[in-house]
């Protein structure tokens, strides 16, 4: 758990930047502008909930895709925490690990249906 005192330095990756806009444009076009605010807001409040306790309830190790330190957290996890309408059925999750002392980083925000070994980033594979 992080020091309370010296809180981590969250860096979004630019794959994870591209799974976001691709997630939010898609919810867009096939539910509305409504539902695409309620993911993103869904999103945020995730990122905030990694970024507080990296290794909160809910959040994973992933000795099996062979990536040190990987971390995978299902967005349905911080479902409740939203303020106002919610997210009914989240369909992802955050793929992370600690980079050093001071920095949490989202690699990607993957499918719950897509095979994780296959998405992830190069620098995450031995």
């Amino acid at each position: 758990m992080p020091d309370r005192g010296s809180p981590l330095e969250l860096r979004i990756a630019d794959r994870a930047r591209r799974d976001i806009r691709g997630i939010l444009s898609w919810t867009e076009k096939e539910f509305g502008k409504g539902a695409k605010l309620r993911y993103e807001a869904l999103l945020i409040q995730a990122l905030g909930d990694i970024v507080a306790d990296p290794e909160r309830p809910g959040s994973m190790e992933r000795p099996e895709i062979m990536a040190a330190g990987a971390r995978t957290y299902h967005l349905e996890f911080s479902r409740a925490r939203v303020k106002g309408p919610r997210v009914k059925a989240p369909r992802h999750f955050l793929l992370y690990r600690r980079r050093d002392e001071h920095t949490l980083e989202v690699a990607r925000v993957v499918h719950d249906s897509r095979d994780l070994a296959r998405h992830l980033p190069v620098d995450y594979r031995r």
